[in-house]
C-alpha cells in the first residue's frame, strides 16, 4: 500500500468512525453483569442500564452471566465484537483478584476499553457483638492477646471479601484463621451465629444485621466514611493511607470506537450529577465515583498491581 493509499484509508476512517458513532445505537443495547441477579454489581447494572436506555433511546438490557468469579463473563465480553453493543458493567474481582489466582481465557488490562466507574465501597470489618470489644482499637488489642486463636470467614478463598480482611490484618500485624465458604451469606451467618469472629462484608450486606445489633461494625476499608455509615471509622484513621475497595464501572470490548465510548462515559457523567440516581446508591451503601475513560483505566492498572503483590505475599492459592 502506497502512502496516498494509507492516507486516504485513514481519511475515510476518520469520517466514518464519528458517522458510526451518530447512528449508534440503532437496536437494543445489552449489559453483561458477571454474577447472579441480586447484590451490588447486578443493582448498579440495573439503575445504570434504565437510565442509559431513556439517554440512548434504545432498550439497555441486562443480562446475568454468573458463575467462577465472573470469568466466564469476562470472557465472553472481551470476545465480543466492540460495536457498543455488548458492554460490561463488571466489579474489580474480575480485573483483580480472579485473573490473579486462577487461570482465565482473558487478558483484563489489553481485552477491555474502560468507559467510567460508576460506584464502590469498601469492607466493613464485623464482629459478632458476643466479642468484648466496642472499637476498632480494643478489637486489635484483643486478636493481639490471642494471636491464632480467633477465626475471620470470606466468602472464599481469593475473593474480595477474603483479601480485604487479609490486607487489614496484614497492616495491623494480627494473625487469624481464614475460614472460606462458598459465597459471602454463609460466612456473614457464621459470624452472626458466632462460628467465626470477623468478616469483612459491604455495607448493603451488614445494614439491617447492625440496626438490629446482632452484628458490631468497627471500620470500613475505603479511604473515608461511609454516608450510609457515618458513626463507622475509616481504618485510614488509624493507618494512614490504608484503602481496599471495590469498584463496580463500565467497560466493552478492546476497540470500542472512541466516538461510542466518549458518549457512553458523558452520559454516565450525567447521573454522577443526578440526585434521584445518586441517592438509589446511597441506599446500598455505595459511594459515586466520577471518573473518566483514562482516569477509569489508570485505576483498573493500580489496584491490579495493588493485589496482584498482596496475593504474592500472601501466596494465596485457590484449590
Amino acid at each position: 500500500m502506497n502512502r496516498f493509499s494509507r492516507f486516504f484509508l485513514f481519511a475515510l476512517l476518520a469520517i466514518a468512525l464519528p458517522v458510526m458513532a451518530q447512528d449508534w445505537p440503532k437496536r437494543p443495547v445489552r449489559i453483561i453483569v458477571p454474577y447472579a441477579p441480586g447484590g451490588n454489581t447486578d443493582a448498579i447494572a440495573r439503575i445504570t442500564a434504565e437510565r442509559l436506555g431513556t439517554a440512548l433511546g434504545q432498550p439497555v438490557i441486562v443480562e446475568n452471566r454468573g458463575g467462577a468469579g465472573g470469568a466466564p463473563a469476562a470472557d465472553f465480553v472481551a470476545k465480543s465484537p466492540a460495536d457498543g453493543y455488548t458492554l460490561f458493567v463488571a466489579a474489580l474481582s474480575q480485573f483483580g483478584p480472579v485473573p490473579l489466582t486462577q487461570k482465565v481465557n482473558y487478558d483484563p488490562m489489553k481485552d477491555f476499553t474502560p468507559i467510567a466507574n460508576i460506584a464502590a465501597n469498601g469492607f466493613v470489618i464485623a464482629v459478632n457483638p458476643g466479642l468484648p470489644v466496642t472499637d476498632l482499637k480494643g478489637f486489635i488489642d484483643y486478636v493481639k492477646a490471642r494471636p491464632g486463636k480467633l477465626n475471620y470467614g470470606s466468602g472464599g478463598t481469593g475473593s474480595l471479601t477474603h483479601l480485604a480482611a487479609l490486607l487489614f490484618l496484614s497492616r495491623a500485624g494480627l494473625d487469624m484463621t481464614h475460614v472460606p465458604y462458598r459465597g459471602g451469606a454463609p460466612a456473614l451467618a457464621d459470624t452472626l451465629s458466632g462460628q467465626v469472629q470477623m468478616y469483612a462484608g459491604s455495607p448493603s450486606e451488614l445494614l439491617q444485621h447492625a440496626a438490629a445489633g446482632k452484628i458490631r461494625l468497627l471500620g470500613i476499608t475505603s479511604e473515608r466514611r461511609n454516608a450510609q455509615l457515618p458513626d463507622v471509622p475509616a481504618i485510614a484513621e488509624l493507618y494512614p493511607a490504608f484503602s481496599a475497595v471495590t469498584w463496580n464501572g463500565l467497560l466493552a470490548p478492546a476497540g470500542l470506537p472512541p466516538a461510542i465510548t466518549s458518549r457512553l462515559a458523558g452520559e454516565v457523567q450525567k447521573l454522577m450529577k443526578d440526585g434521584p440516581f445518586l441517592e438509589r446508591l446511597s441506599k446500598l451503601g455505595l459511594e459515586p465515583v466520577p471518573t473518566s475513560p483514562a482516569s477509569f483505566a489508570a485505576e483498573i492498572r493500580k489496584e491490579h498491581t495493588m493485589w496482584r503483590d498482596l496475593i504474592k505475599s500472601a501466596n494465596v492459592v485457590v484449590d
